[in-house]
């Protein structure tokens, strides 16, 4: 199985991937429109901030993706974050103040927010107490909600979705034996427009809205209206074959997750042919380019097994980034958490449950975003924006090469051997550039990494060993 040479990388495979770039000066985001999203999946909120100005800013990603910021239910694993007990900006990440700070700190770092939105549920059913201290019985959030603001849709003895097959059940039923929030009454629409508006008043950019496929389409537009100002809104909708809720219906309420993006790149890198990704994205029944939201993994895929590559993969993993963030097709979202072997374990914490600084390669925080590979091509995705791809080459196989425009140049080896002495056709201005696979630009005459050299006539020539790739753009070129 070609899975199995994973754990064979060449060396330099390996460094290329895992090696992260330097933190860059503290200094504002480069001009242009900047549309990479990284989520700092379950990062608290000052660790947030100081990325946002070492790092992200600094490196070209345009959106930060933060953790749900509501309160939530009391425990240690990770997916707490995802049963609010109330709307209260007070969670194991940080209170109220942190958030608020956070944000006004990454907009002067020219980074915008995005927040993932839980409004289709409350808690799974039962009763308890909440991180801030609220507490809630069935279907009774003081202050909020009552019994009669929820689904209770009678099927399957404890109202869980049993059926994806069925709207209905899809719908109105209980993801998970989560109180299913009635998104169809007006009082519900309101308090949910209110939670979202306070964010909004606290400056966030936009919402990612978890389990949109839960609710109808027509629902979140309703909310959608009554937001206070314009927003970015992208919804997940995971897509299943022959299912009657498609991610499609939601594209009229703002962009929509491609779950399809990351398990079919994920199945070519391990067991088909890179050749196959000539065509790929909406050829391959994906949505519209223009609406969708792709990544490799995020935090559930990365937890589910099967085709998807993960940190855990290591070089291949930063190999298909690398694709993802030269490819144009979607909005590209780069995954940054933390280690674990059991799928439920939470973000690293304190003795009190609170949510560690991030210091990233220590502690457990894997931080990917910051893998030399998917941060210099954040670079490359920025300086090729609205390019189209030219000069496609493959050998049938796992070596691929294509340029866009005349701003850049990708060539993956994915080969069990090295390819040596073969020349490609760029499209690019002569010159010399970094290579910034491995290496980045330190000067304007220097790179830390190999030099590649484009003549006049638009080619270079270069040795790829196994298992790695060399990218050049014209924002990494020197004198």
């Amino acid at each position: 199985m070609r899975y199995r040479r994973l754990l064979a990388l060449p060396l330099v495979a390996v460094l290329a991937a895992l090696l992260p770039v330097p933190a860059a000066p503290a200094a504002a985001a480069p001009p242009g429109t900047k549309d990479v999203i990284v989520t700092l999946f379950e990062w608290n909120w000052p660790s947030v901030a100081a990325e946002c100005t070492n790092f992200l800013g600094p490196n070209g990603y345009g959106y930060v993706q933060v953790s749900p910021p509501q309160e939530h239910a009391s425990g240690q694993q990770w997916w707490v974050a995802y049963q609010p007990v109330s709307y209260r900006i007070e969670s194991r990440k940080g209170s109220r103040a942190e958030f608020q700070s956070m944000v006004t700190t990454c907009h002067n770092a020219g980074v915008k927010v995005l927040v993932d939105t839980v409004i289709n549920h409350m808690t799974g059913v039962g009763s308890g107490t909440g991180w801030a201290g609220s507490t809630f019985t069935p279907y009774t959030y003081p202050g909020i909600y009552q019994t009669q603001d929820f689904h209770h849709c009678g099927r399957n003895g404890n109202d869980d979705i049993a059926n994806y097959g069925d709207r209905y059940e899809v719908q109105n039923c209980e993801l998970v034996n989560l109180a299913d929030l009635a998104t169809e009454s007006d009082y519900v629409r309101t308090k949910i427009a209110s939670y979202m508006n306070d964010l909004l008043a606290l400056g966030v950019d936009g919402f990612r809205l978890d389990a949109s496929k839960h609710m109808p389409a027509a629902d979140i537009a309703a909310i959608k209206g009554k937001l206070s100002r314009s927003a970015y809104i992208v919804q997940e909708v995971i897509y299943g074959a022959g299912e009657p809720v498609q991610p499609t219906e939601y594209t009229g309420n703002g962009d929509v997750h491609e779950f399809r993006y990351g398990k079919d790149l994920g199945r070519v890198f391990r067991n088909e042919k890179l050749a196959y990704l000539v065509n790929f994205g909406e050829p391959w029944g994906h949505i519209s380019s223009a609406k969708a939201v792709v990544f490799v993994d995020n935090h559930d895929t990365q937890r589910e097994g099967g085709y998807v590559l993960t940190y855990k993969d290591n070089g291949i993993y930063a190999l298909a980034n690398a694709f993802m963030l030269a490819w144009p097709y979607g909005s590209p979202s780069v995954m940054s958490g933390y280690s674990f072997t059991n799928n439920d374990t939470g973000p690293p914490s304190n003795g009190a449950g609170k949510t560690n600084n991030a210091t990233c390669f220590s502690g457990g925080w894997v931080c990917e975003h910051r893998w030399l590979v998917v941060a210099n091509m954040v670079g490359f995705h920025n300086a090729v924006k609205g390019t189209s791809v030219i000069n496609w080459y493959d050998n049938g196989n796992n070596h691929i090469a294509f340029g866009r425009g005349d701003k850049g140049y990708l060539t993956i080896n994915d080969e069990d051997g090295a390819v040596n002495g073969r020349s490609y056709r760029t499209g690019m201005a002569a010159g010399r550039y970094c290579d910034v696979i491995h290496g980045s630009k330190s000067s304007a005459t220097t790179c830390t990494g190999p030099v590649i050299t484009v003549d006049a006539n638009g080619w270079f020539t270069a040795n790829i060993v196994a298992h790695d790739a060399v990218a050049i753009h014209s924002g990494a070129k020197i004198a």
